[in-house]
């Protein structure tokens, strides 16, 4: 079950329950326990998410970790507004071959156009296996 902010927009809460995060969140059994624009958490199986040699594959890294920064953003751009990636990159620090991963985000910058997130994934055993920093625009919906 997700945790939410209390006072989170209820537009954006219907849109998230609905979509279970999005197409791409479900195909990959990605599931939010916590979102916030400060700190957020989600987890993702590495099973039916690995590459050709049998690794968690490293887009799959950075879905889950563009996942929870666009959810953290579009909760800090509040009603009316939205959030749209304009930066992203990786750095992979270790691999994993089974279980399941956490990814946690936490904001590096929250201002009224840009929302900056820094998102690490680690193994079960609490161990980096990489670091994500996302830039998102916040817009006015039209």
């Amino acid at each position: 079950m997700t945790t939410f902010p209390t006072d989170l927009d209820p537009e954006l809460v219907e849109r998230l329950v609905e979509s279970g995060g999005g197409e791409l969140a479900v195909k990959m059994g990605i599931e939010f326990v916590e979102l916030s624009a400060d700190h957020s958490v989600a987890t993702m199986p590495v099973e039916g998410n690995r590459q050709v040699v049998g690794l968690l594959h490293g887009g799959a890294h950075v879905v889950l970790a563009e996942s929870l920064g666009s959810v953290s953003s579009a909760i800090h751009a509040g009603p009316g507004r939205f959030a749209v990636g304009i930066e992203i990159n990786a750095t992979h620090s270790r691999s994993v071959t089974s279980g399941t991963v956490t990814a946690t985000c936490t904001a590096l910058s929250l201002g009224g156009t840009l929302a900056t997130h820094e998102i690490v994934v680690r193994d079960a055993e609490g161990r980096r296996l990489s670091t994500v920093r996302m830039t998102n625009m916040l817009r006015d919906r039209r």
